[in-house]
């Protein structure tokens, strides 16, 4: 059983048990969060939402909040004596996905 969910902008394919790293939540470690369910697969078959789908759940708890390695921005211009060296560090939140589920009506 995966499923595929939405948040920070982006899709990922999951499954019961699975650590991801998602765009940084506003929740404290140790708190359960919610995510839509774009897409859902089992042993009854495949659903699709229109786009999330409302009666499925998956629930997944915040392990860590943090900030991912350093990239290095380095811009100059050719024959200028023009150079420009910045630092990024994208920070994340680790989940791990708890369950996945699909209410029947």
């Amino acid at each position: 059983m995966f499923a595929i969910i939405a948040t920070g902008g982006k899709q990922y394919t999951v499954s019961v048990g699975d650590v991801i790293k998602v765009e940084k939540l506003d929740v404290k470690d140790g708190k359960k969060v919610n995510f839509d369910v774009l897409l859902i697969s089992d042993e009854n078959g495949v659903k699709v939402g229109n786009p999330v789908l409302t009666n499925a759940v998956c629930e997944a708890q915040v392990l860590a909040n943090g900030k991912e390695d350093k990239v290095v921005v380095f811009k100059y211009k050719p024959k200028k004596n023009e150079r420009k060296k910045q630092g990024h560090r994208q920070p994340f939140t680790e989940v791990k996905i708890l369950s996945v589920k699909v209410k029947n009506d």
